[in-house]
């Protein structure tokens, strides 16, 4: 059921990213799942290791410092633009950068371009014009090393379907690592998913908090230099939702994993982010850290902020 990884906007479903290991590079396949159609082996995460030789690690790095301005941006996303088939322009000439260590939130309405923009910034989808880098790497020139410098979940993340927990775990954490340090951080995502002896049943039987548990634990444990994490939260109840916050949070502080997010839970956003850009349109509204906005628009929280910063952004 091979088809277009760029989702025309509108169409339900999800996209699932297939990883390919050949050789010493990894590859991805996109199947896109819409209604009515047999679903894969695999539900959407997408893995985003191996260029060739050691992927890029934190692992055993602390103490990473959030830089003011960094001479080289975790991301850099300028003047992009995405044209769908029929016209329908995804993102329209969007700009910013998230700095290293930072933890920056995307947000706006649904069809803003906040997935559009992730999708590019992970090098699934290409770009139609426009600049966007990840610590200096062109997505459209060098996507190889730009995957082996972060790792991405979808919104709509899952595993396979017939794996135990623990084998997918070892099976991901396996493409990215190797030898003792594969094992430490199969342990550590061991650790991180919460999920205890349901690791040693199968995915198929996992409720969608497990699977986003497990899909998280797997893209954190690697230590990536970025990890871009589409609606962390979404769907989970309340105490799983907090949990996942601190995670985030421990992995950003603690082993200085940069994290660009997109989120529709504003209370999510202000506890997690140092920095937020609001898109409407496809196009930057608004941007600066949350207590920064909040004078700025003379509100009292960031839901106030997204409404008169959408508002202002409208025709």
């Amino acid at each position: 059921m091979p088809g277009k990884v760029d989702q025309a906007p509108g169409e339900e479903g999800h996209t699932t990213i297939l990883p390919i290991l050949l050789g010493q590079h990894l590859y991805t396949r996109g199947y896109s799942l819409l209604p009515g159609r047999e679903e894969g082996r695999m539900e959407g995460l997408y893995s985003a290791p191996l260029s060739s030789g050691k992927p890029a690690s934190l692992r055993g790095k602390k103490g990473i410092q959030v830089l003011a301005s960094s001479p080289v941006p975790a991301v850099l996303v300028d003047r992009l633009v995405k044209i769908y088939p029929g016209g329908v322009r995804g993102v329209d000439g969007l700009s910013f950068r998230v700095e290293p260590g930072e933890v920056y939130g995307l947000i706006g309405p649904n069809g803003s371009g906040k997935t559009t923009t992730l999708r590019t910034i992970a090098t699934i989808i290409r770009p139609t014009s426009g600049r966007v880098e990840v610590f200096g790497a062109s997505v459209v020139e060098e996507p190889l090393r730009v995957r082996a410098m972060m790792a991405y979940l979808p919104e709509e993340a899952g595993a396979f379907r017939d794996l135990r927990g623990i084998d997918y775990l070892r099976f991901y954490i396996g493409l990215r690592l190797g030898g003792r340090e594969a094992e430490e951080a199969v342990e550590e995502a061991a650790r991180l998913s919460g999920l205890g002896r349901a690791l040693y049943r199968a995915v198929k039987t996992y409720s969608k908090g497990m699977k986003r548990s497990l899909a998280l634990a797997a893209v954190l444990a690697v230590h990536p230099r970025l990890a871009v994490l589409d609606e962390p939260t979404a769907g989970l109840d309340v105490e799983r939702s907090l949990r996942i916050r601190d995670i985030i949070r421990e992995y950003n502080r603690s082993h200085g994993v940069t994290v660009l997010l997109s989120s529709h839970n504003m209370l999510e956003v202000e506890y997690l982010c140092t920095r937020v850009g609001i898109i409407y349109s496809g196009r930057l509204v608004a941007e600066g850290a949350p207590e920064e906005l909040r004078e700025k628009y003379g509100a009292r929280n960031l839901e106030e902020v997204f409404i008169r910063a959408v508002g202002a952004g409208k025709p």
